[in-house]
Protein backbone atom coordinates (compact mmCIF):
# COMPACT_ATOMS: atom_id res chain seq x y z
CA UNK A 1 0.00 0.00 0.00
CA UNK A 2 1.17 3.35 -1.02
CA UNK A 3 1.14 5.95 2.19
CA UNK A 4 1.82 9.79 1.62
CA UNK A 5 3.41 9.85 5.00
CA UNK A 6 4.16 7.89 8.33
CA UNK A 7 4.36 9.38 11.98
CA UNK A 8 7.29 8.07 13.77
CA UNK A 9 7.18 6.00 17.06
CA UNK A 10 8.93 7.99 20.17
CA UNK A 11 10.50 6.49 22.65
CA UNK A 12 12.83 7.91 25.81
CA UNK A 13 10.92 10.95 25.40
CA UNK A 14 11.40 14.30 27.13
CA UNK A 15 7.83 16.28 27.80
CA UNK A 16 8.59 18.66 25.26
CA UNK A 17 8.95 15.47 23.00
CA UNK A 18 5.67 14.36 23.94
CA UNK A 19 3.58 17.75 23.83
CA UNK A 20 5.08 17.48 20.19
CA UNK A 21 4.55 14.20 19.02
CA UNK A 22 0.60 14.95 20.35
CA UNK A 23 0.52 17.87 18.37
CA UNK A 24 1.46 15.55 15.19
CA UNK A 25 -1.19 13.39 15.85
CA UNK A 26 -3.29 13.13 13.47
CA UNK A 27 -5.37 16.20 12.62
CA UNK A 28 -7.90 13.86 11.73
CA UNK A 29 -8.35 12.48 15.48
CA UNK A 30 -8.91 16.51 15.76
CA UNK A 31 -11.17 16.32 12.99
CA UNK A 32 -13.64 13.55 14.46
CA UNK A 33 -16.48 16.20 14.53
CA UNK A 34 -18.78 15.00 11.80
CA UNK A 35 -21.11 12.55 11.27
CA UNK A 36 -22.40 13.69 15.28
CA UNK A 37 -25.71 12.31 16.32
CA UNK A 38 -27.45 13.16 20.06
CA UNK A 39 -28.45 9.75 21.48
CA UNK A 40 -31.55 10.00 23.32
CA UNK A 41 -30.49 9.67 26.68
CA UNK A 42 -31.76 8.72 29.81
CA UNK A 43 -30.79 4.36 29.34
CA UNK A 44 -27.39 5.46 27.27
CA UNK A 45 -26.11 7.68 30.00
CA UNK A 46 -26.75 4.86 32.49
CA UNK A 47 -24.80 2.61 30.04
CA UNK A 48 -22.00 4.97 29.69
CA UNK A 49 -21.14 6.46 33.39
CA UNK A 50 -21.29 3.34 34.27
CA UNK A 51 -19.09 1.63 31.99
CA UNK A 52 -16.52 4.23 31.94
CA UNK A 53 -16.15 3.72 35.53
CA UNK A 54 -13.98 0.41 34.84
CA UNK A 55 -11.00 0.16 36.28
CA UNK A 56 -7.81 0.78 33.69
CA UNK A 57 -7.07 -1.62 31.18
CA UNK A 58 -4.52 -4.38 32.56
CA UNK A 59 -1.62 -6.08 30.48
CA UNK A 60 -4.19 -9.25 29.92
CA UNK A 61 -6.32 -7.01 28.95
CA UNK A 62 -4.30 -5.41 26.35
CA UNK A 63 -2.43 -8.61 24.78
CA UNK A 64 -5.54 -10.54 24.49
CA UNK A 65 -6.87 -8.24 22.26
CA UNK A 66 -4.13 -6.85 20.23
CA UNK A 67 -3.57 -10.42 19.52
CA UNK A 68 -7.50 -11.21 18.64
CA UNK A 69 -7.97 -12.92 15.32
CA UNK A 70 -9.39 -10.88 12.23
CA UNK A 71 -12.54 -12.36 12.21
CA UNK A 72 -13.68 -13.37 8.33
CA UNK A 73 -17.32 -12.93 8.17
CA UNK A 74 -17.72 -11.44 4.11
CA UNK A 75 -16.46 -12.97 0.81
CA UNK A 76 -14.55 -10.49 -1.58
CA UNK A 77 -13.82 -10.92 -5.17
CA UNK A 78 -10.37 -11.19 -6.55
CA UNK A 79 -9.28 -7.87 -7.43
CA UNK A 80 -5.72 -8.53 -8.87
CA UNK A 81 -3.81 -5.57 -10.94
CA UNK A 82 -6.98 -3.25 -9.65
CA UNK A 83 -6.05 0.45 -8.34
CA UNK A 84 -7.93 1.95 -5.64
CA UNK A 85 -6.99 5.87 -3.97
CA UNK A 86 -8.66 6.16 -1.09
CA UNK A 87 -8.80 9.96 0.68
CA UNK A 88 -9.25 10.89 4.38
CA UNK A 89 -8.73 13.66 6.67
CA UNK A 90 -6.48 11.54 8.65
CA UNK A 91 -2.79 11.78 9.09
CA UNK A 92 -0.66 10.04 11.93
CA UNK A 93 -1.51 7.42 13.97
CA UNK A 94 -5.42 7.38 12.33
CA UNK A 95 -3.85 7.20 9.07
CA UNK A 96 -1.36 4.28 10.68
CA UNK A 97 -4.45 2.37 11.70
CA UNK A 98 -6.35 2.49 8.55
CA UNK A 99 -3.30 1.66 6.66
CA UNK A 100 -3.69 -1.68 8.08
CA UNK A 101 -7.65 -1.77 7.16
CA UNK A 102 -6.51 -1.08 4.20
CA UNK A 103 -3.83 -3.53 3.64
CA UNK A 104 -6.08 -6.30 4.87
CA UNK A 105 -8.32 -5.49 2.12
CA UNK A 106 -5.11 -5.72 -0.58
CA UNK A 107 -4.55 -9.03 1.26
CA UNK A 108 -7.73 -10.58 0.33
CA UNK A 109 -8.37 -9.10 -2.85
CA UNK A 110 -4.89 -8.48 -4.92
CA UNK A 111 -5.96 -4.50 -5.23
CA UNK A 112 -3.21 -2.44 -5.05
CA UNK A 113 -4.76 1.37 -2.38
CA UNK A 114 -3.12 4.57 -2.02
CA UNK A 115 -4.05 6.85 0.98
CA UNK A 116 -4.39 10.72 0.12
CA UNK A 117 -5.08 12.92 3.09
CA UNK A 118 -7.51 15.46 2.26
CA UNK A 119 -6.83 18.07 4.49
CA UNK A 120 -8.97 19.60 7.09
CA UNK A 121 -11.48 20.88 4.36
CA UNK A 122 -12.78 17.62 2.49
CA UNK A 123 -15.89 19.32 0.49
CA UNK A 124 -13.31 21.58 -1.16
CA UNK A 125 -11.23 19.07 -1.86
CA UNK A 126 -12.94 16.33 -3.67
CA UNK A 127 -14.82 19.17 -5.36
CA UNK A 128 -11.25 20.14 -6.54
CA UNK A 129 -10.50 16.45 -7.93
CA UNK A 130 -14.25 15.75 -9.57
CA UNK A 131 -14.03 19.50 -11.36
CA UNK A 132 -10.07 18.16 -12.61
CA UNK A 133 -11.91 14.93 -13.65
CA UNK A 134 -9.57 12.86 -11.55
CA UNK A 135 -12.04 12.20 -8.23
CA UNK A 136 -10.84 9.71 -5.69
CA UNK A 137 -12.28 6.42 -5.68
CA UNK A 138 -13.48 5.94 -1.94
CA UNK A 139 -13.83 9.60 0.80
CA UNK A 140 -14.64 9.32 3.98
CA UNK A 141 -16.92 12.49 4.82
CA UNK A 142 -17.22 14.01 8.13
CA UNK A 143 -20.43 15.50 7.70
CA UNK A 144 -24.35 14.32 6.64
CA UNK A 145 -24.68 18.17 5.06
CA UNK A 146 -21.90 17.39 2.77
CA UNK A 147 -22.80 13.75 1.79
CA UNK A 148 -26.12 15.02 1.18
CA UNK A 149 -25.05 17.67 -1.20
CA UNK A 150 -22.37 15.16 -3.01
CA UNK A 151 -25.36 12.80 -3.29
CA UNK A 152 -27.56 15.66 -4.90
CA UNK A 153 -24.57 16.97 -7.46
CA UNK A 154 -24.64 13.37 -8.26
CA UNK A 155 -21.03 12.95 -7.06
CA UNK A 156 -21.52 9.84 -5.15
CA UNK A 157 -22.49 6.52 -6.22
CA UNK A 158 -25.32 4.28 -4.67
CA UNK A 159 -23.69 1.69 -2.54
CA UNK A 160 -23.99 -1.91 -4.37
CA UNK A 161 -25.94 -4.90 -3.34
CA UNK A 162 -23.46 -6.64 -1.42
CA UNK A 163 -22.50 -3.79 0.42
CA UNK A 164 -26.16 -2.54 1.69
CA UNK A 165 -26.52 -6.49 2.65
CA UNK A 166 -23.80 -6.24 5.05
CA UNK A 167 -25.12 -2.62 6.16
CA UNK A 168 -28.84 -4.78 6.77
CA UNK A 169 -26.46 -7.31 8.90
CA UNK A 170 -24.09 -5.39 10.84
CA UNK A 171 -25.95 -2.01 11.38
CA UNK A 172 -28.64 -0.33 13.30
CA UNK A 173 -31.62 1.11 11.15
CA UNK A 174 -30.63 4.70 12.31
CA UNK A 175 -26.94 4.40 10.87
CA UNK A 176 -27.89 3.39 7.72
CA UNK A 177 -30.15 6.47 7.61
CA UNK A 178 -27.70 8.32 8.48
CA UNK A 179 -25.68 7.45 5.06
CA UNK A 180 -28.92 7.32 3.02
CA UNK A 181 -29.62 10.22 0.76
CA UNK A 182 -33.85 10.38 -0.55
CA UNK A 183 -33.86 6.69 0.65
CA UNK A 184 -31.05 5.39 -1.46
CA UNK A 185 -27.71 4.25 0.78
CA UNK A 186 -24.64 5.71 0.11
CA UNK A 187 -22.04 5.96 3.00
CA UNK A 188 -21.15 3.23 5.21
CA UNK A 189 -20.27 4.92 8.98
CA UNK A 190 -17.03 2.87 9.55
CA UNK A 191 -15.88 4.76 12.43
CA UNK A 192 -17.94 6.27 14.92
CA UNK A 193 -17.34 8.60 18.23
CA UNK A 194 -18.36 9.90 21.63
CA UNK A 195 -18.62 13.06 22.03
CA UNK A 196 -19.41 13.91 25.25
CA UNK A 197 -16.74 12.98 27.31
CA UNK A 198 -13.80 14.90 29.46
CA UNK A 199 -10.78 13.60 30.47
CA UNK A 200 -8.88 14.32 33.10
CA UNK A 201 -5.35 13.91 34.40
CA UNK A 202 -5.43 11.90 37.59
CA UNK A 203 -2.78 13.42 39.25
CA UNK A 204 -3.99 17.11 39.04
CA UNK A 205 -7.17 16.15 40.00
CA UNK A 206 -5.68 14.13 43.18
CA UNK A 207 -3.17 16.75 44.19
CA UNK A 208 -6.50 19.38 44.17
CA UNK A 209 -8.41 16.93 45.57
CA UNK A 210 -11.17 16.96 42.89
CA UNK A 211 -13.82 15.02 41.88
CA UNK A 212 -15.69 13.83 38.65
CA UNK A 213 -18.81 16.13 38.49
CA UNK A 214 -21.94 15.13 37.49
CA UNK A 215 -23.75 18.82 36.78
CA UNK A 216 -22.30 21.66 34.94
CA UNK A 217 -22.39 23.59 38.07
CA UNK A 218 -20.37 20.98 39.95
CA UNK A 219 -18.16 20.79 36.98
CA UNK A 220 -17.72 24.43 37.57
CA UNK A 221 -17.26 24.41 40.86
CA UNK A 222 -14.26 21.59 40.38
CA UNK A 223 -12.63 23.67 37.64
CA UNK A 224 -12.10 26.22 40.75
CA UNK A 225 -10.73 24.05 43.07
CA UNK A 226 -8.41 22.69 40.42
CA UNK A 227 -7.22 26.67 39.58
CA UNK A 228 -7.10 27.25 43.26
CA UNK A 229 -4.48 24.34 43.37
CA UNK A 230 -2.39 25.88 41.12
CA UNK A 231 -2.98 24.26 37.61
CA UNK A 232 -4.81 25.65 34.92
CA UNK A 233 -8.09 23.55 34.67
CA UNK A 234 -9.38 23.35 31.17
CA UNK A 235 -7.78 23.04 28.11
CA UNK A 236 -9.54 23.85 25.04
CA UNK A 237 -8.67 23.58 21.41
CA UNK A 238 -10.58 26.81 20.23
CA UNK A 239 -8.07 27.26 17.14
CA UNK A 240 -9.85 24.47 15.59
CA UNK A 241 -13.86 25.78 15.57
CA UNK A 242 -15.32 22.61 15.64
CA UNK A 243 -14.03 21.81 19.27
CA UNK A 244 -16.23 25.18 19.78
CA UNK A 245 -19.12 23.56 18.40
CA UNK A 246 -19.49 20.11 20.45
CA UNK A 247 -19.12 22.61 23.61
CA UNK A 248 -21.97 24.39 22.43
CA UNK A 249 -24.11 21.55 20.89
CA UNK A 250 -23.75 19.40 24.01
CA UNK A 251 -25.06 22.40 26.59
CA UNK A 252 -27.94 23.20 24.18
CA UNK A 253 -29.05 19.67 23.85
CA UNK A 254 -28.96 19.04 27.58
CA UNK A 255 -30.82 22.30 28.31
CA UNK A 256 -33.06 22.81 25.31
CA UNK A 257 -34.18 19.30 24.92
CA UNK A 258 -34.17 17.51 22.00
CA UNK A 259 -37.23 18.92 20.39
CA UNK A 260 -35.61 22.31 20.02
CA UNK A 261 -32.23 21.02 19.28
CA UNK A 262 -34.17 19.67 16.06
CA UNK A 263 -35.67 22.87 15.25
CA UNK A 264 -32.47 24.65 15.33
CA UNK A 265 -30.75 22.00 13.31
CA UNK A 266 -32.87 22.48 10.46
CA UNK A 267 -33.19 26.33 11.53
CA UNK A 268 -36.51 26.24 12.28
CA UNK A 269 -35.55 28.77 14.92
CA UNK A 270 -33.23 31.33 14.71
CA UNK A 271 -30.20 31.67 16.05
CA UNK A 272 -31.24 34.36 18.44
CA UNK A 273 -33.77 32.67 19.53
CA UNK A 274 -33.58 32.92 23.84
CA UNK A 275 -32.78 28.88 24.00
CA UNK A 276 -29.58 29.75 22.00
CA UNK A 277 -29.20 33.06 24.86
CA UNK A 278 -29.44 31.09 27.32
CA UNK A 279 -26.66 28.09 26.08
CA UNK A 280 -24.31 30.96 25.23
CA UNK A 281 -24.60 32.58 28.53
CA UNK A 282 -24.10 28.99 30.01
CA UNK A 283 -20.72 28.43 28.22
CA UNK A 284 -19.74 32.10 28.98
CA UNK A 285 -19.51 30.62 32.69
CA UNK A 286 -16.15 28.51 31.50
CA UNK A 287 -15.07 30.32 28.52
CA UNK A 288 -15.42 33.98 30.45
CA UNK A 289 -13.33 33.38 33.06
CA UNK A 290 -9.56 33.35 32.89
CA UNK A 291 -8.38 31.44 35.82
CA UNK A 292 -10.28 28.26 34.17
CA UNK A 293 -9.02 28.32 30.91
CA UNK A 294 -5.62 27.20 30.29
CA UNK A 295 -3.32 29.83 28.76
CA UNK A 296 -6.45 31.66 28.90
CA UNK A 297 -8.98 33.05 26.17
CA UNK A 298 -6.03 34.13 23.93
CA UNK A 299 -4.33 31.03 24.94
CA UNK A 300 -6.68 28.95 23.93
CA UNK A 301 -7.60 30.73 20.37
CA UNK A 302 -4.07 29.49 19.64
CA UNK A 303 -4.11 26.10 20.90
CA UNK A 304 -5.22 23.25 18.02
CA UNK A 305 -6.70 20.24 19.29
CA UNK A 306 -3.97 17.72 19.33
CA UNK A 307 -2.08 20.60 21.40
CA UNK A 308 -4.97 20.98 24.01
CA UNK A 309 -4.77 17.30 24.90
CA UNK A 310 -1.00 17.72 25.29
CA UNK A 311 -1.08 19.98 27.87
CA UNK A 312 -3.71 18.08 30.03
CA UNK A 313 -1.38 15.31 30.02
CA UNK A 314 2.22 15.31 28.52
CA UNK A 315 5.03 15.38 30.54
CA UNK A 316 5.30 15.41 34.56
CA UNK A 317 3.85 18.02 35.33
CA UNK A 318 0.49 19.11 33.64
CA UNK A 319 -0.60 22.23 32.32
CA UNK A 320 -4.10 21.32 32.68
CA UNK A 321 -6.23 18.96 34.25
CA UNK A 322 -8.95 18.41 31.63
CA UNK A 323 -9.94 18.23 28.08
CA UNK A 324 -13.36 17.67 26.19
CA UNK A 325 -13.52 15.83 23.52
CA UNK A 326 -14.61 12.29 21.96
CA UNK A 327 -13.28 8.90 22.58
CA UNK A 328 -10.59 9.27 20.18
CA UNK A 329 -8.74 11.67 22.68
CA UNK A 330 -7.18 7.88 23.71
CA UNK A 331 -5.01 8.18 20.95
CA UNK A 332 -3.62 11.45 21.60
CA UNK A 333 -3.42 10.75 25.68
CA UNK A 334 -1.38 7.53 24.09
CA UNK A 335 0.89 9.76 22.03
CA UNK A 336 1.50 12.25 25.23
CA UNK A 337 2.74 9.32 26.58
CA UNK A 338 0.18 8.80 29.49
CA UNK A 339 -1.74 5.75 30.09
CA UNK A 340 -5.52 5.41 30.04
CA UNK A 341 -7.22 4.46 33.23
CA UNK A 342 -4.21 5.41 35.15
CA UNK A 343 -2.58 8.91 34.47
CA UNK A 344 -5.58 9.79 32.20
CA UNK A 345 -9.46 9.09 33.27
CA UNK A 346 -12.81 10.18 31.63
CA UNK A 347 -16.15 11.03 33.19
CA UNK A 348 -19.08 11.89 30.98
CA UNK A 349 -20.38 15.52 29.84
CA UNK A 350 -22.51 16.72 32.95
CA UNK A 351 -25.77 17.71 33.04
CA UNK A 352 -26.41 20.96 32.57
CA UNK A 353 -30.51 20.75 32.08
CA UNK A 354 -32.51 17.72 33.07
CA UNK A 355 -30.28 15.04 31.48
CA UNK A 356 -26.79 14.87 30.20
CA UNK A 357 -25.84 14.80 27.13
CA UNK A 358 -24.67 12.15 25.31
CA UNK A 359 -23.54 13.06 21.30
CA UNK A 360 -22.24 10.98 18.71
CA UNK A 361 -20.13 11.52 15.85
CA UNK A 362 -18.75 8.84 13.10
CA UNK A 363 -16.63 8.80 9.51
CA UNK A 364 -18.86 8.04 6.53
CA UNK A 365 -17.13 6.19 3.17
CA UNK A 366 -18.36 6.88 -0.16
CA UNK A 367 -17.55 5.96 -3.53
CA UNK A 368 -17.14 8.34 -6.24
CA UNK A 369 -16.67 5.81 -8.87
CA UNK A 370 -19.10 3.40 -9.26
CA UNK A 371 -16.47 0.18 -9.90
CA UNK A 372 -15.80 -3.44 -8.41
CA UNK A 373 -13.19 -2.60 -6.43
CA UNK A 374 -15.12 0.91 -5.03
CA UNK A 375 -17.69 -1.26 -4.08
CA UNK A 376 -15.71 -4.26 -2.35
CA UNK A 377 -14.09 -2.20 -0.45
CA UNK A 378 -17.43 -0.58 0.85
CA UNK A 379 -18.84 -3.94 1.59
CA UNK A 380 -15.62 -4.20 3.33
CA UNK A 381 -15.79 -1.58 5.32
CA UNK A 382 -19.34 -2.91 6.56
CA UNK A 383 -18.52 -5.70 7.80
CA UNK A 384 -16.91 -6.61 11.12
CA UNK A 385 -13.86 -8.16 9.42
CA UNK A 386 -12.61 -4.63 9.09
CA UNK A 387 -13.47 -2.64 11.87
CA UNK A 388 -11.31 -5.49 14.18
CA UNK A 389 -8.67 -4.54 11.94
CA UNK A 390 -8.35 -1.00 13.73
CA UNK A 391 -10.23 -1.97 16.83
CA UNK A 392 -7.90 -3.85 18.27
CA UNK A 393 -5.28 -1.33 18.00
CA UNK A 394 -7.60 1.69 19.71
CA UNK A 395 -8.21 4.63 18.68
CA UNK A 396 -11.74 3.23 16.55
CA UNK A 397 -15.16 2.96 18.07
CA UNK A 398 -17.35 1.25 15.79
CA UNK A 399 -21.60 0.93 15.44
CA UNK A 400 -20.91 -2.68 14.04
CA UNK A 401 -23.29 -4.55 15.91
CA UNK A 402 -20.91 -7.89 14.98
CA UNK A 403 -18.28 -6.64 15.94
CA UNK A 404 -16.77 -8.43 19.33
CA UNK A 405 -16.66 -6.32 21.77
CA UNK A 406 -13.24 -8.22 23.20
CA UNK A 407 -11.86 -7.00 20.15
CA UNK A 408 -10.96 -3.57 22.35
CA UNK A 409 -8.17 -3.00 23.93
CA UNK A 410 -9.40 -1.85 27.42
CA UNK A 411 -12.12 -1.86 29.76
CA UNK A 412 -12.71 2.23 28.98
CA UNK A 413 -13.31 1.60 25.11
CA UNK A 414 -15.26 -1.21 25.63
CA UNK A 415 -17.83 0.54 27.67
CA UNK A 416 -18.06 3.57 25.05
CA UNK A 417 -18.98 0.94 22.23
CA UNK A 418 -21.26 -1.11 24.15
CA UNK A 419 -23.02 2.48 25.34
CA UNK A 420 -23.16 3.31 21.27
CA UNK A 421 -24.51 0.25 20.48
CA UNK A 422 -27.08 -0.13 23.41
CA UNK A 423 -28.52 3.27 21.85
CA UNK A 424 -29.85 1.10 18.88
CA UNK A 425 -31.71 3.75 16.47
CA UNK A 426 -32.30 6.23 19.24
CA UNK A 427 -29.96 8.76 18.66
CA UNK A 428 -29.94 12.41 16.59
CA UNK A 429 -27.77 14.18 14.43
CA UNK A 430 -25.37 16.99 14.90
CA UNK A 431 -26.67 20.56 14.16
CA UNK A 432 -23.66 22.09 12.66
CA UNK A 433 -22.98 18.24 10.67
CA UNK A 434 -26.97 18.45 9.03
CA UNK A 435 -26.08 22.52 8.13
CA UNK A 436 -24.13 23.26 4.68
CA UNK A 437 -20.60 23.11 4.66
CA UNK A 438 -20.46 26.80 4.74
CA UNK A 439 -22.50 26.95 8.02
CA UNK A 440 -21.58 24.17 10.14
CA UNK A 441 -18.17 22.80 9.04
CA UNK A 442 -15.74 25.05 7.14
CA UNK A 443 -12.71 27.17 9.12
CA UNK A 444 -12.67 30.85 9.51
CA UNK A 445 -16.58 30.75 8.55
CA UNK A 446 -19.94 30.05 9.93
CA UNK A 447 -20.28 28.66 13.38
CA UNK A 448 -17.22 27.87 13.55
CA UNK A 449 -15.74 31.60 13.13
CA UNK A 450 -18.36 32.92 15.15
CA UNK A 451 -18.07 30.43 18.45
CA UNK A 452 -13.81 31.65 18.08
CA UNK A 453 -15.21 34.74 18.25
CA UNK A 454 -17.41 34.40 21.06
CA UNK A 455 -14.41 32.60 22.99
CA UNK A 456 -12.42 35.72 22.08
CA UNK A 457 -15.15 37.95 24.22
CA UNK A 458 -17.71 35.81 25.80
CA UNK A 459 -19.90 38.57 26.77
CA UNK A 460 -21.16 39.89 22.97
CA UNK A 461 -24.11 37.32 23.76
CA UNK A 462 -26.66 38.91 21.28
CA UNK A 463 -23.70 39.88 18.82
CA UNK A 464 -22.49 36.39 18.47
CA UNK A 465 -26.38 35.19 17.61
CA UNK A 466 -26.57 38.22 15.05
CA UNK A 467 -23.71 36.80 13.31
CA UNK A 468 -25.00 33.13 13.42
CA UNK A 469 -28.54 33.83 12.67
CA UNK A 470 -27.17 35.58 9.66
CA UNK A 471 -24.51 33.50 8.22
CA UNK A 472 -27.09 30.39 9.24
CA UNK A 473 -29.91 32.28 6.98
CA UNK A 474 -27.25 32.75 3.68
CA UNK A 475 -26.15 29.27 3.98
CA UNK A 476 -29.21 27.62 4.17
CA UNK A 477 -31.23 29.59 1.50
CA UNK A 478 -28.07 29.05 -0.65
Amino acid sequence: MRLTRHAPRHQGRTAADDERAAHATARGAGRRRAGRGALALTSTLAVITTLLGVAGCGAEDEDSASTAPIPQTVRLPRLDGQKLQVTAVWTGTEQENFSKVLAEFERRTGAEVSFVPSGDDMSAYVGSKVAGGQPPDIAMLQQVGVLREFAAKKWIKPIGEAGQAQLRKNFARGWQDLGSYEGTPYGVYFKASNKSLIWYNTRAFDYAGAKEPGTWKELIEQARLVSDSGVQPVSVGGADGWTLTDWFENIYLSQAGPEMYDKLSTHEIKWTDPTVTRALTTLAELFGDEDLLTDGKEGALRTEFPQSVAKTFAGGEPRAAMVFEADFVAANVADAGAELGTDAKVFPFPAVGDKAPVVTGGDVAVALKDTKAAQALLTFLASPDAAAVWAREGGLISANTKLDLATYPNPELRGIAEALIKAGNDFRFDMSDQAPASFGGKPAQGEWKALQDFLKNPKNISGIQRQLEKDAAKAFSD
